[in-house]
């Protein structure tokens, strides 16, 4: 391939990360295991002008995006990767996760 050619497809990570990964001191992906990333989940949005934002108050209510019981987006660093169900769990809020997005969908925030 010369320079500036793009691969017709690149390898899937886990595929690329189990090749290979098994170096001589046998870590695999145990490498990766204790990197921190950032798991959000967005129930809706909305868009507001300037002057509706700084007329909120307490027991304003904001209308979001989504109907109620609509799944929940599950992002990790900004990248869609599931859809799930807000829940409560010990007095916390909680998503359960309902399906696992593939690549067709995943990617940065649409919204």
């Amino acid at each position: 391939m010369s320079a500036g050619e793009q691969p017709d497809e690149l390898p899937d990570v886990n595929e690329a990360v189990g090749q290979g990964a098994e170096d001589s001191s046998g870590a695999g992906l145990d490498v990766v295991m204790d990197v921190p990333l950032r798991l959000s989940v967005e129930i809706g949005s909305t868009q507001l002008l300037v002057r509706e934002i700084l007329q909120l108050a307490k027991g304003s209510v904001v209308e979001l995006d989504r109907m109620n019981g609509e799944p929940a987006d599950v992002f990790v660093n900004e990248r869609l990767v599931a859809r799930g169900e807000v829940t409560v769990v010990d007095e916390k809020l909680a998503v359960k996760i309902v399906e696992v997005v593939a690549g067709e969908v995943a990617g940065a925030r649409a919204r």
